[in-house]
């Protein structure tokens, strides 16, 4: 039985779902980002799954032979923080991270409480330095 990827792009309206966001200051964020994402990555914003905001697509393979579709960067507004993700697998990524503000870093996303606590020029890199590194390391 082979492994399905829950993430998937859908069609749903990202606009919506940010309006969907309860508090009025996490939506705000969430539009920030919206426009802080879709400069640096040079995509468009699409939902993946049911709440990830995600933006262009990479196609990739592990060496187990898993293998899939998922967005080059994106971020989606939780209850209790931000996710965003970013390529985790970049060599310079503890080193923006230093530099980057107020945060948590988990194996595959970094969580903020609010934009206000993070460098967003050290974020704008961040993502446009992940589009990069992952279209070296799984092109087309």
């Amino acid at each position: 039985m082979g492994y399905e990827v829950k993430t998937k792009q859908t069609d749903d309206d990202v606009i919506e779902f940010i309006e969907r966001v309860e508090n009025p200051k996490k939506r705000a964020d969430a539009y920030r980002l919206l426009e802080l994402f879709t400069a640096a990555a040079g995509y468009e914003a699409k939902m993946w799954g049911a709440s990830i905001i995600g933006f262009g697509s990479y196609n990739y393979k592990y060496p187990s032979g898993h293998e899939g579709t998922a967005p080059l960067v994106g971020f989606s507004p939780r209850k209790a923080n931000f996710s965003l993700y970013m390529a985790t697998g970049d060599p310079r990524r503890e080193a923006y991270l230093e530099k980057l503000g107020k945060h948590k870093a988990g194996k595959a996303c970094v969580y903020i409480n609010k934009v206000d606590d993070v460098d967003e020029e050290v974020l704008r890199t961040m993502i446009e330095r992940s589009v990069t590194w992952l279209k070296e390391e799984y092109p087309e």
